[in-house]
């Protein structure tokens, strides 16, 4: 089941003993002055111009007639009502509505008469030119009646009927044009004109002369014997028969200049004056409610009752609404002498005392008898004993009312008393300020308690008496309670023993011996000993608590500072078996709450005389606000059955208004990237709409039910392009709920990247792109495997180019000197051993190259930075008697990279090598080359040369040349050689200036000098 279900139940559990079995409707025993009444003022800007007409069609809608245009109203918004495109009212000046039962809106203009129905505006060309001022009426037998004001003559009075118009006047009858329009309870039709009434049917039309000149019959009605009732230009009349006289008004000697009459269904008479407001004939009496108190207008133009019993007046200066209060209050306009009422007493002859700052009063049955004051003062506190004799306390005196007069107790001191009660043994118990607790004995004696007596510094605000236990119970102003008997204190307890906070407003005793409290932090219990309170934290709107009563159902009544309080018996008892059966329980109670909306007027000071409330014989709960005496009636609250009728309004797309579908089962589809979408909605409940409240849900978006409050606009941002139903329900101000509530079902369109098209596209390009990635890194993976494979084998090249270059070539040179040493040996043995001498030093030096090229120890094979002098010594160790080696260098010298140097000096030293081993040369020459852009090695001898073929191929199991090409390329250089047979030979080294070359996997060396390298 939906959450939202549960709400209804909580809603309706907390009135359902307070339902009012009458109808909807005003209370015709209250004045105006006692409803609650709210104002649109067109200084306000609610509308432009005078409401003429006021009706409500079948959905729920108030609709308004004015000058300027015709208004929707739902109690809190109006929405300026415009006819669809193509279509056009006869004017815009709407002077009379009707709403006809099969929901058809008649609208009635400046210049004729137009209907709305199912969406379809229709003009009716029979009255086009007709001032239809004069309210329409459909009677009992469905037939519309419409008058109008001829402009040109003549006027016109037409019934229409379905799609049949017949229409009267043109032979000049109506010559002034038609004014009212009524139907009575026999259903004779009556029509106003301006100098007399027309009983139009049944029969032949008859006509009554009445109306002087003026404005002719603007009101008609009927009286409570069924006499008819019409306002001609001053004063009421009726007619009986077919005589006309004077309709007095009762208890009134104003005269009205009348505008409109309204019977309400309570039989109360509305009349509308042009002068002097609004005027309320009630059982046998007369009111009045004009600008002055608050209408917003003195003329009244318009007179309606709704579905839900409120009364609506249009005036010239806005709109009114009545409804009936929960809490009515009595004040100066119902008959008391002052607003200022200190303290209540319901008499046990169902009459009620009401002590005001001007005298005493009592209310008697509607009726209200002032008895001034006493003795030349005020009543404060009052009370009345087990006798009957009501007791009054004075500034100056104490004493009793006895046959009309007060008399005074001589023996006991006036002064402010602030509360009084009795004992079981006749003893009046009195809380006098200043000389403390006095007990005025029933043979007449007095004794006198004071207040430090009884434990306290302060004074003591409420006395009760303890039936079970023979004593008072005294609450005080600072806090805290006393069980006084005897003379002495029998017991104490404060806010440290679970008493509430705060002063002690008032006590009340049941017959058991449970003593309730009302305190400023909430309802307190004590029994048997034991305290627990009733505050907000057990579900009580708030803490401070004035009073309290128990009405005929024994249900609790609080008056709190957030209004007046229910809680049901069952409730307290629950709450009170839970405490007893553990202190530290935290059970909660369902409380009703009547506030302001209700008539109940917050109390934030007050007097602290006594009874703050009472309860008359009738069952009604009287309290005192600041200004009057309030009474409720438990048994007859109004209470609204009338379920709420919702509707979805308009929906804001982007700042674009989009109108509701008039079928509920259409679809309204919204554009595509709807980024900030409104909802406007509404429900149709007159009475309270600030009581409303809603929920509302977005299907397809929101996981639960929303609570709004009292908001009628839900907002949602960045909707998804899907289907979507928005539902809203909501409750009226008596808590009944609408379940069922209202729908709307819209789409938001997909923009081109929303698509189901577009979005497999998108799949598509991220699985091929993804594919394209995953070959990219396999590829890369291959290539860095590849490279680290190439590495390998260049490093494996590398080694056997440095031993081909340096220990096998040592080797060589070995064999030739161990070779000479053996044949001289025998010879020339000191030279033998000279050279074997030699030739280890050369083996020396044969393994220390041979270790550096195995290990690749050696940071660079070139000791000094300079290569001219590197080579310089190399040809100095290489050279012999028979050849000779020159070193020439062009341009000034420059560092080159280690890597790129050792490389350089490698292939220098193989080809010096070999053109002395090899070539047999005599002169040698090495001619060094340094330039910006580029580098240059030149090596020419004059050997013997070696043979084209061996040049490009290399020699098997020679890596001279081919190692020197290796190298080169390596360092991004272009080696060449120039040779033949007996030619000798030329070897030239060429590295551009910019130069690429890896010295490692993933680091590359760019740049030939050093100073301009750089590793990436």
């Amino acid at each position: 089941m939906d959450r939202h279900r549960k709400k209804p139940a909580v809603c309706f559990l907390g009135l359902a003993s307070l339902i009012c079995p009458c109808a909807l409707a005003l209370n015709p025993a209250l004045d105006v002055s006692e409803y609650a009444h709210t104002a649109w003022k067109v200084r306000d800007g609610f509308v432009k111009g005078t409401i003429g007409s006021i009706v409500q069609t079948p959905d729920g809608y108030l609709w308004l007639g004015t000058e300027f245009g015709l208004l929707r109203f739902d109690g809190v918004r109006t929405v300026p009502w415009q006819p669809p495109d193509g279509q056009h009212l006869p004017s815009n000046s709407v002077f009379s509505l009707l709403a006809a039962r099969d929901g058809t809106l008649w609208i009635g203009t400046s210049k004729g008469l137009a209907s709305w129905k199912d969406g379809k505006l229709t003009q009716y060309p029979q009255l086009a030119g007709q001032w239809v001022r004069a309210p329409m009426l459909e009677d009992s037998e469905g037939t519309v009646w419409v008058g109008g004001v001829g402009f040109p003559p003549p006027a016109k009075l037409c019934a229409i009927h379905g799609p049949s118009v017949q229409c009267y006047g043109q032979d000049g009858g109506f010559v002034d044009g038609v004014r009212s329009v009524y139907e009575d309870r026999e259903r004779n039709l009556w029509v106003g004109v301006r100098d007399g009434l027309w009983r139009w049917k049944p029969g032949p039309p008859q006509f009554h002369p009445a109306a002087g000149p003026g404005m002719g019959i603007q009101g008609l009605a009927e009286g409570d014997d069924g006499a008819l009732l019409f306002g001609p230009r001053t004063g009421i009349r009726r007619l009986v028969g077919t005589k006309i006289e004077a309709y007095p008004l009762p208890n009134s000697a104003q005269h009205f200049t009348i505008s409109r009459l309204l019977r309400d269904h309570d039989g109360s008479l509305w009349i509308g004056t042009s002068d002097a407001g609004l005027a309320h004939v009630h059982q046998g009496r007369t009111d009045v409610f004009a600008q002055a108190d608050g209408l917003s207008g003195d003329y009244v133009s318009a007179l309606f009752e709704d579905r839900e019993g409120s009364l609506w007046v249009g005036t010239h200066g806005g709109l009114d609404r009545f409804r009936e209060f929960a809490a009515p209050t009595l004040s100066f306009n119902q008959g008391l002498s002052s607003g200022s009422v200190v303290s209540v007493l319901a008499d046990r002859d169902g009459s009620v005392w009401l002590s005001t700052r001007r005298g005493l009063a009592r209310w008697n049955s509607g009726q209200i008898t002032m008895f001034g004051l006493l003795n030349g003062d005020y009543a404060g506190s009052l009370f009345q004993d087990s006798r009957g004799r009501v007791w009054a306390s004075t500034l100056r005196e104490f004493g009793y009312l006895e046959n009309g007069r007060f008399v005074a107790v001589k023996n006991v001191a006036g002064g402010p008393v602030y509360s009084i009660t009795e004992d079981g043994a006749g003893n009046l118990w009195i809380a006098n300020k200043d000389r403390g607790l006095i007990q005025l004995l029933n043979d007449g004696g007095v004794q006198m308690h004071p207040w430090t007596k009884l434990g306290h510094n302060d004074i003591a605000l409420s006395l009760a008496v303890d039936p079970s236990r023979h004593g008072t119970w005294v609450g005080f102003y600072g806090g805290g309670l006393a069980d006084f008997a005897d003379g002495q204190v029998r017991a104490s307890f404060s806010a440290s023993d679970g008493l509430g906070q705060g002063r002690v407003n008032d006590l009340r005793s049941d017959p058991d011996g449970t003593l309730w409290a009302a305190t400023e932090g909430g309802l307190s219990r004590l029994k048997n000993g034991r305290l627990a309170t009733l505050s907000s934290k057990n579900g009580l709107p708030c803490d401070s608590t004035n009073w309290t009563l128990e009405d005929n159902d024994h249900a609790f009544w609080l008056y709190m500072t957030c209004g007046l309080v229910r809680v049901a018996r069952p409730e307290l008892e629950a709450w009170a078996a839970a405490v007893d059966k553990d202190k530290d329980a935290k059970p909660t109670v369902q409380a009703k709450r009547l506030d302001s909306s209700d008539g109940v007027r917050t109390l934030e000071d007050y007097d602290f005389y006594a009874p703050h409330a009472a309860k008359s014989a009738d069952g009604r709960l009287w309290f005192l606000p600041s200004d009057g005496a309030s009474v409720v009636d438990p048994h007859h609250l109004p209470f609204n059955r009338l379920v709420p009728q919702v509707r979805v309004e308009q929906v804001i797309a982007n700042h674009k208004t989009y109108d509701v579908p008039s079928d509920e089962k259409a679809s309204l589809p919204l554009p595509a990237l709807v980024r900030d979408l409104q909802i406007d909605y509404t429900a149709l409940s007159l009475v309270a709409p600030e009581k409303m409240q809603f929920r509302y849900r977005l299907e397809g978006y929101d996981r639960e039910w929303q609570d709004a409050g009292n908001r009628r606009q839900a907002f949602y941002t960045n909707l998804r392009p899907k289907n979507y139903r928005f539902r809203v329900i909501a409750c009226n101000n008596s808590g009944i709920w609408n379940e069922a509530g209202a729908s709307l079902d819209f789409s938001v369109a997909p923009t081109y990247y929303q698509t189901l098209w577009f979005q497999a596209s998108c799949a598509a390009a991220f699985l091929a792109l993804f594919w394209v990635l995953y070959r990219y890194r396999v590829l890369q993976i291959a290539r860095e495997f590849n490279a680290r494979l190439e590495e390998r084998v260049n490093e494996r090249t590398r080694i056997a180019r440095e031993l081909h270059d340096t220990l096998l070539q040592s080797f060589h040179g070995l064999m030739f000197r161990f070779q000479a040493a053996r044949n001289i040996v025998l010879r020339r043995p000191e030279e033998a051993v000279q050279a074997l001498d030699e030739a280890l030093e050369r083996t020396e030096q044969a393994i220390a190259e041979g270790r550096d090229a195995i290990q690749g120890l050696r940071a660079s094979t070139v000791v000094t930075n300079e290569l001219a002098e590197a080579v310089t010594a190399l040809g100095e160790e290489l050279a012999s008697d028979s050849a000779s080696f020159h070193v020439t260098v062009q341009g000034p010298p420059q560092d080159l990279h280690p890597i790129l140097r050792d490389e350089v000096y490698a292939i220098a030293r193989e080809a010096a090598r070999n053109a002395f081993r090899h070539a047999q040369a005599r002169d040698i020459e090495v001619e060094i080359t340094y330039n910006e852009s580029w580098f240059q090695l030149r090596i020419r001898d004059d050997g013997k040369g070696m043979d084209a073929g061996v040049v490009a191929e290399g020699r098997t199991g020679h890596y001279g040349v081919p190692g020197m090409r290796e190298r080169a390329k390596r360092i991004g250089g272009k080696l060449d050689v120039w040779t033949g047979i007996g030619a000798g030979t030329e070897i030239e080294l060429s590295i551009p200036g910019s130069v690429a070359y890896t010295t490692s996997p993933g680091r590359t060396v760019l740049g030939l000098f050093r100073k301009k390298a750089a590793i990436s």
